[in-house]
């Protein structure tokens, strides 16, 4: 019971579960409530690699801070565990995704937004273009419910997704800016500060919000 705990912190549950919820109300939208199910459940064997490997490659970093909040920290589960879980996941995430309802074409753009995520945490998490695979991420998951059904994803869909996902990168990034700075981590909400961070979030979800609503 402990290591399925772990696990479930490991992946970063809220986050994961809004997600999935999302893709679950886009998916209940274009195809109808069967479908929607198995698509909510590969994305989230999706965001599992997303929220695994961040935990993994943050191992030593949320040691030197004792951040015991994090289950590999707090001994839940060890990195070898979370190793061999991911080592499943990875395949199997990709193989559901394009054999599930999203087919070929929306399973390979969810994917894509999938390698974004791993991406920003080996590397984009310490570069000025942090905010971008968060934008391609948050852009591919409603498109991809959409190229399911070989639906142009419009405008508001793709773009707000970027603008709102760009916002959730600062959000996110905020309540460790201090102990982030300190280690080194360099994305750009980590050289814009705080202050200026909030504002960056700010306008980038009233611009999203704005987008959907009069381009929706």
């Amino acid at each position: 019971m402990n290591k399925f705990k772990g696990l479930r912190q490991a992946c970063h549950f809220g986050p994961t579960l809004i997600v999935t919820a999302i893709a679950f109300g886009f998916a209940n939208y274009y195809w109808w409530e069967g479908p929607a199910y198995v698509i909510a459940f590969t994305v989230a064997c999706g965001q599992l690699v997303v929220g695994w490997s961040n935990d993994l490659y943050d191992y030593k970093d949320d040691l030197a801070h004792n951040r015991t909040n994090k289950p590999l920290v707090s001994g839940l589960i060890t990195p070898k565990y979370l190793t061999k879980w991911l080592r499943f996941m990875v395949p199997f995430s990709f193989v559901a995704n394009l054999l599930g309802p999203l087919g070929i074409k929306g399973g390979l753009v969810y994917m894509l937004g999938i390698a974004c995520g791993v991406a920003y945490n080996f590397h984009f998490k310490f570069s000025i273009l942090s905010p971008l695979p968060y934008a391609i991420a948050f852009a591919a998951l409603p498109s991809s419910v959409a190229i399911s059904k070989d639906i142009t994803p419009p405008l508001w869909m793709w773009l707000g997704g970027a603008l709102l996902g760009m916002a959730a990168h600062f959000i996110n990034v905020i309540k460790d800016m201090e102990q982030d700075q300190v280690s080194g981590i360099q994305g750009l909400p980590q050289r814009l500060g705080t202050k200026k961070s909030i504002i960056a979030a700010g306008i980038l979800i009233a611009s999203g919000l704005l987008t959907v609503f009069l381009t929706a």
